[in-house]
């Protein structure tokens, strides 16, 4: 018989639901993955990186983040600002170019693309006529010079995208005026402005000429016969040119008249041996000293041929600065309104992370990041996020961050551009993240920047197999090239066996506990002061003595016998190791009670850390579960020794990493989610739909731990509630142990005692993912001392309490203490989805302040997350949010207690998603345009500033009506929809047609915005 409700009970439920949920995924954190253009705008103060998966993302003052994607799968090439205004232009390798402009919409900026334009040669020409190998935003913010691979330059006026060409600098005009010898010219490698006449533009050709062409006169003025050519540079005062090449020299020329100048002596930085090439160079003057010369490359090719350095010489100072990957492009930011000063800072893009150097201080060292922090500077192996971190704490934790800090520069964070318009976080969040060199880093989550507070290393416990002399950051004194090690990313660990696989932090007490890959358990405080000791072990057997079983995975981590100096923060305490050391697969901290409690592949125990002796061992290993005792380490160890035996060999033969660089990252990120992925579901199918089928005792890892918890509730009578910890393992079984604490006052002497009370076992033999108990209110128990903190009303004893028990397919409450079965929501029975994460959540009303409801978050294996009501276990809303086939994002999924969580979206970067229509943190912000020159309507041409300042007019021609209104209009499209109208009333129709036949506008283009819904359309 089925069951009716009333409308209006409906309506008002499902009324509710929005006020309480709505799925929005708000932010990325971290640093793009695979990056491959940097674009830089002097005048909005922003940053612009575009990746391979044809992402581009602009930065500017913290909290100011925009992010658009391209339709196409192409890389993004090149990026560029036009001068003075808020649009870029985008360049992919499949030859388009794209533009974008930031929009104000409803008080907040939205990167929207805007157009497309593919170069079209003369028909039957070669694809090489139109590829475009180098690119010029004329300062005039009208023009675009597009250098291609067979030698043409074309000008495109911008934002229409209408090629002029009677402005073009074909090949066959530059060959017609070349000295003899001379006119094999090859594809167009560099494009450069007068600084001081915007009419003069250098084109820089492949084999070394290089040709100084009038844009109104439409002729070559100089020719310069130079070498092999790799970049241009024409310095801010208009009279010299310097070009590098790719013997590793540059060249020094006078823009002098001379129809043609041959090649000056060249400078050659590293020596007379062979070099590679100089990529980029430039130079800027200062009024306190010596100018700045800064190039890329120029190393010598058979002794350092595989670094990726950046020189810097500014008067006897010369540093060649050594990063640890790639270099994709650099810039130079100035002093100043218009950043002509002195340089202060040089801004450095390469594979894995941003580097600014602070060029007017002393030593010129490094500004910390606000944001771009490359995650992945140890590849990420596990996350904890804790919320409403109390001001104490927050402040203890930043002390001992800034100690970590001081080699970094005091000046403040250079880019500035935008207004960050989002409020105040309403409180303090960390995120931690755990890594396979044994650290775990703390970040400041509360907003829109992901920043790094505080690394905590777990290795100076322990003796491992690391060589502390094969240390690459130390230069040596008088070494030549004079090389320093400059960025954080440096992702090899000689010894997985320190990865971090479990975090737990009382933000109450400042106790944190925190398990690795081979069994240890470290257990830490936090402390103002050094503090130099030694850590004792405690070997916990978790075999019980049973025969028949051998280890064959690796060894444990030997703990130092000497004292250690630990620095001001968090300060182990107690270690504890199991054995076998396999990887911690459950961990649990009370800090009440002063117990932690940790699970492996073969069972689990209880630690007293105030006394540091174990209260309970129990195993949980199935006589038939023999590949438990292989650790899933072993699974993979033959690739993890490959990679480190690699990266040592690397190292020492300095041996090209060029192509590996790009995955090893990637590969370790994989390795650590399929170890989790492995060791938790070695019995993984691929998703079908099926009913829920018992599951043999003969599984593997059926005695795998999968969750810990610890509860003050009722086990031996429905009248005593009692301390109590419980275990679910991976064959279904669950452990309850009530606990015995001694008086306060006796804590310290007398021991505490466990007994088994309880042991239920799920009918299908599914994993248990998830152990909860409700009050009788039916909320959730609160959090060790959250009571005490005033910060949660105490649970009700006087109700009954119920036991929630997740396994992977099914939802079971059971009434405490019979521990009879009360109802049930079964999850897999139609989709055949499998609970991969689960956690409470408390959902605020964005109506009210007085509402809220918990509820219980899961993530699925098929990438979907679900919102159950808690005590009744329905089902409230489904989104989907991962795709099944990223095992990666799905295993590295964490929850926050307010309905917002984080996942890996690449080993670099995270996704911020809101499942709360209350609790959402995304970026809103404001760019404005930059002032605007007054314009001159003398000889009918405009004049604009340009990004140095000069204003000068940049069309040496008339414009006649037509041609003024046309890109009026154009500008009236972009932002203003009533000019439009009133524009296009007063022009006639064939104008209007042509315009629309130019100016190719796509509203639904991959747009997205900062934080704002998409538009339907472009105004």
């Amino acid at each position: 018989m089925k069951r009716f409700r009333r409308h209006g009970q409906e309506s008002h439920r499902d009324k509710l639901k929005q006020e309480l949920y709505q799925f929005n995924k708000t932010v990325e954190h971290g640093f793009p993955h695979q990056p491959s253009a940097l674009g830089y705008s002097p005048s909005l103060q922003l940053l612009a990186i575009g990746t391979r998966s044809g992402a581009i993302k602009l930065y500017g003052a913290p909290g100011v983040e925009f992010m658009g994607l391209h339709e196409e799968n192409a890389a993004v090439t090149r990026v560029f600002f036009l001068p003075n205004q808020v649009e870029l232009v985008t360049l992919l390798d499949d030859n388009n170019l794209h533009m974008w402009t930031l929009q104000a919409h409803q008080g907040l900026s939205e990167l929207l693309e805007i157009g497309r334009f593919t170069l079209t040669g003369p028909p039957g020409a070669p694809p090489s006529v139109t590829r475009i190998t180098a690119v010029l935003a004329h300062s005039s913010g009208e023009l675009l010079l597009l250098g291609t691979e067979g030698g043409h330059v074309f000008v495109v006026e911008v934002p229409g995208f209408r090629e002029l060409e009677d402005k073009n600098i074909s090949l066959e005009a530059v060959q017609s005026r070349a000295p003899e010898g001379r006119r094999n010219l090859e594809s167009v490698e560099d494009l450069q402005e007068n600084p001081l006449n915007p009419r003069q533009v250098l084109v820089g050709y492949g084999r070394g000429l290089m040709v100084l062409w009038d844009l109104d006169v439409k002729c070559a003025v100089q020719h310069f016969m130079g070498s092999q050519l790799e970049s241009v540079w024409w310095m801010p005062d208009g009279e010299h040119i310097l070009s590098s090449h790719s013997d590793g020299s540059y060249c020094r020329w006078m823009v002098n008249g001379e129809d043609t100048q041959n090649e000056p002596e060249k400078e050659v930085p590293y020596g007379n041996f062979p070099c590679k090439a100089i990529t980029k160079i430039i130079q800027l003057p200062t009024t306190r000293g010596p100018p700045f010369l800064i190039f890329s490359g120029g190393m010598p090719r058979a002794s350092y041929g595989d670094r990726h350095c950046i020189s810097v010489i500014s008067g006897k100072t010369h540093v060649a600065l050594d990063f640890t990957s790639r270099i994709i492009d650099f810039f130079v930011i100035g002093e100043g309104e218009r950043q002509k000063g002195n340089p202060s800072a040089l801004v450095v893009l390469v594979e894995e992370e941003l580097v600014v150097v602070d060029l007017q201080t002393e030593g010129w060292p490094i500004i910390q990041t606000p944001y771009l922090v490359p995650l992945h500077s140890s590849a990420i192996t596990c996350s904890h996020h804790v919320s409403g971190i109390p001001l104490k704490l927050w402040e203890r934790l930043q002390t001992a961050g800034k100690l970590q800090k001081t080699h970094y520069s005091s000046k403040p964070w250079p880019l500035i551009g935008g207004k960050n318009l989002s409020p105040d976080p309403p409180q303090r969040d960390l995120l931690l993240t755990g890594h396979e060199d044994g650290t775990v880093r703390f970040w400041d989550a509360s907003g829109v920047c992901l920043y790094p507070m505080y690394k905590l290393s777990t290795a100076s416990v322990f003796q491992t197999d690391a060589d502390l002399n094969d240390n690459m950051n130390q230069g040596l004194e008088g070494e030549w090239p004079p090389f320093r090690k400059v960025g954080c990313f440096d992702p090899y660990s000689d010894d997985p066996r320190l990865g971090i696989q479990k975090i737990h932090l009382c933000k109450y007490s400042g106790y944190l506990a925190v398990a690795g890959t081979a069994g240890q358990i470290l257990v830490l405080e936090l402390n103002d002061e050094s503090l130099e000791q030694s850590v004792e072990g405690t070997l916990v057997d978790l075999l019980q003595g049973q025969e028949g079983f051998r280890w064959k995975g690796h060894a444990r981590l030997e703990e130092r016998e000497e004292s250690v100096n630990f620095p001001p923060g968090f300060q182990p305490f107690a270690l504890i190791q199991c054995q076998p050391p396999a990887v911690v697969t459950a961990l649990t901290l009370h800090s009440e009670w002063k117990l932690v409690a940790f699970g492996t592949s073969h069972g689990f125990g209880l630690f007293d850390y105030q006394q540091k002796n174990t209260v309970l061992v129990r195993c949980t290993l199935n006589p038939s579960d023999q590949l438990a005792m292989e650790g899933p380490l072993s699974r993979v160890k033959s690739i993890k020794k490959s990679l480190r035996q690699s990266f040592r060999r690397i190292r020492r033969s300095r041996v090209s990493m060029r192509k590996q660089h790009t995955n090893n990252a990637a590969k370790l990120q994989e390795i650590n989610a399929r170890m989790e992925a492995e060791a938790l579901q070695e019995m993984e199918l691929a998703p079908v739909q099926r009913k829920i089928e018992a599951r043999s005792s003969d599984d593997s890892f059926t005695g795998l731990v999968r969750a810990l918890y610890f509860a003050d509730s009722f086990l031996s009578d429905s009248t005593h509630n009692t301390p109590s910890l419980w275990a679910g393992t991976n064959g279904g079984s669950i452990f309850a142990y009530t606990l015995r604490l001694p008086p306060t006052e006796r804590r310290a002497e007398e021991p505490v005692t466990a007994h088994p009370a309880k042991e239920i076992q799920l009918m299908h033999r599914a994993p248990v993912v998830g152990l909860l108990i409700l009050d009788g209110r039916g909320a959730p128990l609160p959090e060790p001392l959250e009571v005490a903190h005033d910060l949660a009303r105490s649970p009700d004893m006087q109700g009954s309490h119920h036991l929630l028990v997740v396994s992977e397919e099914q939802f079971k409450v059971f009434t405490l203490p019979k521990v009879s079965s009360k109802m049930k929501l079964k999850l897999t029975a139609v989709e055949g989805s499998r609970v991969r994460r689960v956690s409470v959540a408390w959902f605020a009303s964005s109506r009210t302040e007085e509402y809220g409801e918990n509820g219980l978050v899961v993530l699925t294996n098929l990438g979907d997350l679900h919102v159950l009501s808690l005590p009744h276990i329905k089902m409230q809303v489904h989104y989907p949010c991962i795709r099944r086939e990223d095992i990666s994002g799905i295993a590295s999924c964490v929850f926050t207690k307010h309905g917002q969580g984080f996942y890996l979206i690449s080993p670099s970067e995270f996704e911020r998603f809101s499942l709360s229509a209350r609790w959402v943190v995304a970026p809103k912000c404001l760019v404005e345009a930059p002032h605007q020159a007054s314009t001159s309507s003398g000889k009918h041409h405009k004049s604009r500033a340009q990004p140095d300042g000069v204003a000068v007019g940049h069309r040496g021609e008339s414009e006649d009506g037509e041609s003024s209104a046309r890109r009026v209009m154009e500008h009236a499209l972009l932002n203003d929809e009533q000019v439009l109208k009133e524009i296009q009333k007063s022009l006639e129709g064939d104008q209007t047609t042509h315009l629309e036949n130019n100016l190719k506008i796509k509203a639904a283009s991959g747009v997205m915005s900062n934080g704002g819904e998409l538009p339907q359309n472009i105004d």
